[in-house]
């Protein structure tokens, strides 16, 4: 299959996101719990401080009901603690009354002067097993009333979930111009026909570069027809150091304590466990050579021990660099890495590839808020 570059608004740069681990995904070796690096405020938080210092422009704050911390309470607590860095923050729609959320993230992007970003989430509630279907059509009518509360004056919704009538919006507008950007990810077709139309960034896991430019180029098709332009963004973890071979040690490393039984049951922990995009990581693995990669420099050994984002780019800074470019290329914009432990390995990145990167804020590039000056990286070479 030919990669074809699926355009995307006109970006030279890159948005350059990290992760927050609140659902307790931080490990030393991954499977084996570690009372340091579990969800903590006081971890978490030291974590987007890290990366704000190493120049990410923004950083995915997760969710989860099993382990963590609550999401949207982390991100308010991130707003008086940061200057510069975005905040990616997840969503799980239906959890909130719609309106009640319109206001809360109104809040949150006031607070972060217009730093917010927002992670559309689809899965099933605890206790809950609904078809997919109804579950897009819940985030879609949400999305919707979204965009109602930060665009009007008052709310006027008929949907199969949400019924509103007249409902005033004041004071739910947000900080930036028609609210905090949409990030989404998906597969199924009700997922792209959301996103197609409403969202701004498509979100993907990691698989070959076939598989993901088939997957753009699926999303772009629905998004032509409402007259849209998305982005295109890849979730992967990260493993850099100066030559292949250590990247290479390092990744046998944080899996040569994972028991396989145990990593099974993280895996099924989780309520995306049985998603179709969850099946896509398993069969990349399924794929991959003895040694666990699926294409070069891509090792697919992480999701042994994880549901989701299931692999890593693993190699030498060059190598890591003329992965991201290949990526770039394709049409990819957004970028959120991780590493285990994730304060180490953002520091790992920041010193090693995040110099040699021209990043963006998204926001920023949409006219969504003033453009602003990239935080310099403190110390470049001295943070290893």
């Amino acid at each position: 299959m030919t990669l074809v570059p699926i355009t995307s608004p006109d970006l030279n740069a890159l948005e350059v996101s990290w992760f927050s681990a609140l659902c307790s995904d931080d490990y030393q070796f991954l499977g084996v719990p570690d009372g340091s690096l579990r969800s903590s405020w006081a971890h978490c938080s030291e974590i987007v401080k890290e990366a704000e210092r190493q120049g990410f422009r923004n950083v995915l704050c997760p969710s989860s009901y099993q382990v963590g911390q609550d999401t949207l309470s982390f991100v308010a607590g991130c707003a008086p603690i940061t200057s510069t860095i975005n905040l990616l923050a997840a969503v799980r729609c239906g959890e909130m009354q719609p309106i009640m959320l319109a206001r809360t993230l109104a809040t949150l992007d006031h607070m972060l002067e217009g730093r917010l970003t927002v992670n559309i989430i689809s899965s099933d509630f605890p206790g809950e097993v609904a078809d997919s279907t109804y579950r897009y059509r819940r985030s879609r009518e949400v999305v919707e009333i979204l965009k109602q509360a930060w665009t009007r004056d008052e709310i006027t919704y008929q949907g199969e979930v949400y019924q509103f009538e007249g409902v005033t919006t004041d004071p739910a507008r947000p900080y930036q111009t028609g609210g905090p950007l949409l990030y989404f990810g998906g597969y199924s077709p009700a997922a792209l026909e959301l996103c197609g139309q409403h969202c701004d960034v498509y979100l993907m896991w990691p698989e070959t570069k076939d598989a993901l430019a088939g997957r753009m180029k699926d999303v772009n098709a629905v998004a032509e027809r409402y007259g849209r332009t998305l982005d295109y963004g890849l979730r992967v973890h990260m493993i850099v150091r100066d030559t292949e071979s250590e990247a290479r040690e390092y990744a046998d490393h944080i899996v040569s304590k994972l028991d396989d039984e145990y990593g099974q049951l993280i895996r099924e922990r989780a309520l995306d466990s049985g998603s179709l995009g969850v099946s896509h990581q398993a069969k990349a693995r399924e794929l991959a050579d003895k040694y666990g990669y699926v294409e070069p420099s891509l090792w697919t050994g992480v999701g042994r021990a994880r549901s989701g984002c299931g692999a890593a780019l693993v190699g030498s800074t060059d190598q890591v660099l003329s992965k991201i470019e290949e990526y770039q290329k394709m049409g990819i914009r957004a970028f959120i890495f991780s590493g285990y432990p994730h304060l180490d390995e953002a520091r790992h990145f920041g010193a090693r590839v995040l110099p040699a990167l021209t990043t963006c804020s998204l926001p920023e590039a949409y006219g969504r808020v003033p453009k602003s000056t990239p935080a310099t990286p403190l110390g470049v070479g001295e943070r290893i």
